[in-house]
């Protein structure tokens, strides 16, 4: 077996003992931790430990440079840091403390909108009886059972590939989490152990289409479920993808950091070719006079902007149905329900999946002595779907700037 591969008792025993680390160091429930998350199975399992002994993970990048660390430490004021492997696996003791598996919260993941400043999205606390219903869904939705192995190809410190991930092993599965997305490594893995179910952006989809010969692709067979979102999915793409994966394995949704939105079928999509589905079970979706898209969510899936008030004001409205949100994005909705996105929020620039903020860049260039005004805008790009470009002016050149 590889290295990348946990059994499910392997993660709950690790968690476990993780737990006993954290126990120890004394924190209150409801403490706040600050985590550097690695591409690994036992990073979910430090996740599961934190949410099992009713503590919140803050879960980034191990990319992120000091000032951005220093952006959310103001922000969310953490009540531990565990900045590194080795500091995280010193909390590995050999004893094992029980954990609560399904959690009272989700961990609080970070995303900027359109300002590029991180915001905290914080569910808040749920009672018991809606913690099981927030799992309930997932697993009604997905599938979830103790027979997946789910593959892990995104980075677990965004929300969804962490929430199937955590979602598996809470319902009995196994996880495979290799470090790197290179799709021969990923082909040989598939091969190897069979896995069930993946979370991926589009990207993956068409490197895995165009890289891997049709004999590497007939292993793919092993997954029932095969999901993606984080940005848009090119309808030839999609069709390649049904094609390969089947219309029962391939299921798109639409949603966001703050919470989910739409589930679309591969079945239902072929019959039009475009949009992201219809809203999730206990949802009801509709658009303003703006054309901004609003979702209606039921109670376990409210959530604030951790310490911004207006924010957080800004993103709700109470309908005579329930509390709605949106993120900004602007679509329609056809009287089947059908949701189309028209113009995602002004000025992202969606990457492979990952949000990239013009104003985060230009105000790095700024800072360049030589650099006399700038702007950056995407275009786009073949395997990405996007790239940021910079527009320059003043006594410098490219070489300069990207070195």
């Amino acid at each position: 077996m590889s290295a990348f591969f946990a059994t499910n008792e392997a993660v709950l025993s690790t968690a476990e003992r993780f737990a006993t680390g954290l126990a120890q160091v004394g924190l209150t429930a409801g403490a706040r931790i600050l985590v550097t998350v690695d591409q690994k199975w036992e990073s979910v399992a430090l996740m599961w430990a934190c949410l099992g002994l009713e503590l919140v993970p803050i879960p980034v990048s191990p990319n992120l440079t000091e000032t951005e660390l220093a952006s959310i430490r103001l922000d969310l004021d953490p009540a531990l840091e565990l900045l590194s492997w080795d500091e995280q696996e010193g909390l590995a003791m050999s004893v094992r403390t029980p954990i609560q598996r399904v959690p009272h919260c989700r961990p609080i993941h970070l995303t900027s909108g359109t300002t590029g400043r991180p915001k905290g999205v914080w569910s808040r606390w749920w009672t018991p009886e809606l913690a099981q219903s927030a799992l309930a869904e997932e697993v009604e939705l997905w599938g979830f059972t103790d027979m997946d192995i789910n593959l892990v190809v995104s980075p677990l410190y965004h929300s969804a590939p962490l929430r199937f991930a955590l979602n598996t092993v809470i319902s009995g599965g196994d996880l495979l989490v290799p470090p790197r997305f290179k799709t021969g490594e990923i082909a040989a893995l598939v091969r190897e152990h069979s896995p069930t179910t993946m979370f991926c952006v589009p990207t993956h989809l068409k490197r895995l289409l165009n890289d891997l010969p049709e004999a590497d692709l007939r292993a793919f067979a092993s997954f029932r479920l095969v999901v993606h979102a984080g940005a848009p999915c090119p309808a030839e793409l999609k069709a390649r993808a049904i094609g390969q994966f089947g219309r029962n394995v391939l299921a798109e949704f639409y949603g966001s950091t703050e919470g989910q939105f739409t589930v679309c079928h591969s079945t239902d999509w072929l019959e039009r070719r475009s949009g992201v589905g219809i809203a999730r079970t206990n949802r009801t979706m509709f658009v303003d006079e703006s054309q901004q898209l609003w979702c209606i969510v039921p109670p376990w899936a409210t959530f604030e902007y951790f310490g911004d008030p207006e924010r957080s004001a800004m993103a709700w409205q109470q309908t005579e149905n329930g509390p709605a949100f949106t993120v900004g994005d602007l679509g329609r909705i056809d009287p089947d329900g059908w949701v189309h996105i028209d113009a995602r929020r002004t000025d992202l620039i969606i990457s492979g999946g990952v949000n990239l903020y013009p104003r985060e860049i230009e105000a790095v260039l700024e800072r360049h002595p030589d650099v006399t005004d700038c702007a950056v805008v995407g275009r786009d790009h073949p395997d990405w779907g996007q790239e940021s470009v910079a527009i320059v002016v003043g006594a410098t050149n490219a070489i300069e700037l990207t070195t």
